[in-house]
């Protein structure tokens, strides 16, 4: 982490000319188990990874919100007395965005003076590991320090939440944004996106030499999965009349068959049956520890693959050489959208699969995928 500090702390000075007040970081994210069953009121268990947006910030004498990134070639630039969902675009909507958000959850941003705000991030972009929630969490914790707002981490994902969803125009389930902020060195989070209450998993990765490597085959899909599996898992909702696939079970979906098409009774069974492997998996975390749950991710990325239909033949490959190369289970991350998988593997098999996969996709024609080791870091914090 020291490095992108470093570099955020300069870059700023080299933007605005004065040295920044307060530096805050917040890390990606990674679901390994449960991540569109948060849509359904269901639990997620998701790690913080060792990766991080950085925001520096300085106070300014008026009204102006200043942005500036690594990712941008311009600074963005408006009045808080002007901020808008309509009044931001492109990139710097997660910012602003999250500065809007704020006057939302109650936050008095009326009298706040205005901030120049620096960007920095090692986050991969597009691939699953929450580049967007680790820049909205940086930038929330930044403006709650700085403006005194004294908001609890758990409004302050809401704010990141309503964020994406009102000005940048992307739908996000709570559980993608909690992480970012809650998470514990060495530990996984279970959240439960009914209560919003959330509980430290230890996960013991350096005792037991354990490590996660994100393999990105590439891919992109002409059409993201979520719109079409929100639609279905509401028509399921809506003909088994509970409030929410959370409030089935793997005993009780079957008496729902006949009222379901096969294709809804899939998806639900998908949804109903991995909110039991969340549960599963923390079980054998806190029993077993890491080992035991290769079993665990293997039966989860078959029901994607099988009841949500979605997986791919990069995907596939990728698994199955992992899994083929020493790694204890391998799944995709989110629906599949971004084309990447992780893989939980002892850190002496990280080679043999790195090795693996170059040959496996050069043997069948595909990009040799971008690969990042991974582990558990904790969240949102001031430097």
């Amino acid at each position: 982490m020291s490095d992108i500090r470093d570099d955020t702390l300069s870059g700023f000075h080299q933007i605005f000319g004065y040295e920044a007040h307060g530096l805050w970081s917040a890390p990606g994210e990674l679901s390994l188990l449960g991540d569109d069953s948060d849509y359904s009121d269901g639990y997620v268990l998701s790690i913080a990874i060792n990766r991080r947006t950085a925001v520096a910030a300085g106070v300014r004498k008026d009204r102006t919100l200043r942005i500036a990134s690594t990712e941008a070639d311009e600074i963005a630039e408006i009045s808080l007395d002007s901020l808008e969902p309509d009044a931001v675009h492109g990139w710097a909507a997660y910012p602003l965005g999250v500065a809007w958000a704020l006057g939302q959850f109650g936050a008095d941003i009326a009298g706040v003076p205005g901030l120049d705000l620096f960007v920095d991030s090692d986050v991969p972009v597009g691939v699953g590991l929450g580049s967007s929630a680790a820049l909205e969490a940086a930038i929330a914790v930044a403006l709650n320090d700085a403006w005194q707002l004294s908001l609890d981490t758990t409004t302050l994902a809401r704010v990141t939440q309503r964020a994406e969803k009102s000005v940048v125009g992307r739908t996000t389930g709570i559980g993608d944004h909690i992480p970012s902020f809650v998470a514990e060195d060495d530990s996984a989070i279970l959240f439960d996106s009914r209560s919003l209450d959330y509980d430290p998993v230890r996960l013991h990765m350096n005792d037991a030499e354990m490590a996660i490597l994100v393999i990105d085959t590439g891919i992109e899909r002409a059409e993201p999965l979520d719109t079409v599996r929100f639609s279905e898992r509401e028509e399921a909702v809506d003909a088994t009349g509970v409030p929410s696939l959370r409030d089935l079970s793997p005993k009780t979906l079957p008496d729902h068959r006949d009222e379901l098409s096969e294709t809804v009774y899939r998806r639900a069974q998908h949804i109903v049956n991995e909110n039991h492997r969340v549960l599963d998996a923390v079980k054998a975390l806190r029993n077993e520890g890491i080992h035991a749950l290769g079993d665990i991710i293997q039966a989860s990325h078959s029901s994607l693959r099988d009841d949500y239909d979605a997986s791919c033949p990069e995907i596939d490959l990728a698994i199955e050489t992992a899994l083929t190369n020493g790694a204890l289970g391998a799944r995709m991350i989110g629906l599949g959208n971004s084309g990447t998988v992780y893989a939980l593997l002892d850190e002496s098999s990280v080679s043999r699969v790195l090795v693996g996969l170059d040959g496996a996709f050069s043997e069948h024609g595909f990009q040799v995928p971008a690969t990042y080791l991974v582990g558990p870091s904790r969240g949102a914090l001031r430097h």
